[in-house]
């Protein structure tokens, strides 16, 4: 129509795959190397998209489809959509707005959002533009009142839960990043931790380079049982591969378990989070909401971790691929083509609700190969 404003989305973009392209041709190298690198050889990275590849799915026809929904309730709120924004730091990295145009389209898509502690804007300022259920992911600072004035501003700001992240204490080896030679450009810094001392290596050389300083403060569980005490907010813990840690958090009075791998970030060789999410559900046999992250880039992947005993999923890179090619309304078409190719799929497997999304959806065979 003449007249009409331009879209900021190229045409040829129809999936989070095509978003992917685009952005790796946008961005710079090193950039790119940070948002999608993985740890060592990202053989944990390519597991995570294959396990999704392998299991096929049951489809079912002539389903009473009326009244259909993604909607569901979890920690006692609606969600329109089982789809999360996973934490992701940086967003300025990959656009001038960062967090503030990831919250906008998060918003308009009515998907809750996690803001990450190492976000490039304030969790005050997101907060302020945001018309959505957010949630703020907390890594435990090496002081517990650092720690504690996180969780203060977050419940101040109208955050609805926190999300723990646990299976980082160090770095995982970066390899992609380091021979990019990545570095954070001036502009952009974990504005939050603002004055908040990292932990450094005190080894010099012959000495170890990780044990020596780097895990002096590391939490453990007792760290959780104390950061239970100090608020009222849902607490979840992110990054949960066993199912024995997965009952050791239950202990310690958790509200919910998001089963990650940090996106093949972390330890590489681990298995792909969808394949550890069946023995960590056995375990934890519905007594807290489950949530997974980790390769899911079509609705088909959605369908499939809800089957193997997810609640819900988390999405992380492919939203900053979005946010890099379309900003606000990048994030809000990548969230609308997710929730459609979900839709599709619980029509075309006779699921007309999340919670009649079950084990049967999957086909008995196995495709062969990892």
């Amino acid at each position: 129509m003449a007249g009409a404003a331009e879209s900021p989305i190229p045409a040829d973009i129809l999936s989070a795959f095509d978003y992917e392209r685009h952005a790796r041709a946008r961005l710079p190298t090193d950039v790119w190397a940070y948002i999608d690198g993985a740890g060592a050889d990202g053989i944990t990275k390519r597991w995570n998209r294959e396990a999704f590849d392998r299991i096929p799915l049951a489809g079912r026809v002539l389903a009473d489809m009326s009244e259909a929904s993604t909607a569901i309730n979890l920690f006692g709120m609606e969600m329109n959509m089982p789809i999360i924004l996973a934490p992701t730091a940086f967003h300025m990295l990959v656009h001038p707005e960062g967090e503030r145009a990831t919250v906008v389209g998060a918003s308009a898509a009515k998907a809750w959002m996690s803001v990450s502690c190492q976000a490039s804007v304030s969790l005050e300022e997101i907060a302020a533009v945001s018309e959505t259920t957010l949630l703020f992911q907390l890594y435990m600072q090496q002081s517990r009142d650092d720690t504690l004035r996180l969780v203060r501003r977050a419940e101040a700001a109208n955050y609805r839960a926190l999300l723990v992240t646990v299976d980082a204490p160090v770095n995982g080896v970066r390899n992609d990043e380091q021979r990019a030679g990545f570095r954070l450009p001036p502009h952009v810094r974990a504005v939050n931790l603002d004055g908040m001392p990292s932990p450094v290596s005190r080894a010099g050389p012959g000495e170890s380079p990780v044990f020596k300083g780097l895990l002096d403060r590391v939490p453990t569980f007792a760290d959780i049982e104390w950061l239970r005490r100090q608020t009222s907010l849902p607490l979840l813990l992110k990054g949960i591969a066993h199912p024995d840690d997965a009952e050791r958090a239950i202990g310690c009075g958790v509200d919910g378990i998001v089963v990650s791998n940090h996106g093949g970030r972390t330890l590489d060789t681990l298995p792909a989070s969808l394949d550890m999410l069946k023995d960590v559900a056995a375990r934890v046999d519905g007594r807290v909401p489950l949530i997974v992250d980790g390769g899911i880039r079509r609705g088909t992947d959605v369908l499939k971790a809800l089957a193997l005993g997810a609640n819900a999923v988390m999405i992380g890179a492919p939203i900053l691929h979005a946010l890099a090619v379309g900003g606000a309304v990048g994030v809000l078409h990548l969230l609308t083509i997710l929730r459609a190719e979900l839709e599709v799929a619980m029509a075309l497997t006779g699921c007309r609700g999340v919670g009649e999304v079950e084990e049967g959806v999957l086909a008995e065979r196995r495709l062969s190969g990892r």
